[in-house]
């Protein structure tokens, strides 16, 4: 499986209301850190299929969830559970750090 395309208008079945824990890529095209990250996220959605759901917002066409989060620096990468946002990370980061940052959300 791949990551996937969330927006405004499919944001709250996406993710709010999935039954899996979630991880939300807030991104744009023009971020190159962004475009960084983009590999790792692919590879992880692999790894941990069935346990985890990784989407990605493109924060530019999708200004209503990006104003509702106060995204103001990206890469974000908020993680949810049953609706709730309950980790936060901002920046690229290297595929060990995201997974030691993320495991304790993936069942």
């Amino acid at each position: 499986m791949a990551t996937t395309q969330t927006s405004d208008a499919t944001f709250d079945k996406d993710v709010l209301q999935n039954d899996k824990p979630v991880l939300v890529d807030f991104w744009a095209p023009w971020c190159g850190p962004c475009r960084a990250v983009a590999p790792v996220l692919e590879e992880l959605s692999g790894q941990y299929e069935g346990k985890l759901d990784i989407v990605k917002l493109n924060t530019d066409e999708n200004p209503q969830i990006t104003a509702r989060y106060g995204i103001t620096s990206i890469p974000a990468m908020y993680v949810y559970q049953n609706g709730e946002v309950v980790k936060t990370l901002t920046g690229a980061m290297p595929k060990p750090k995201l997974v030691k940052e993320i495991e304790p959300f993936i069942g």
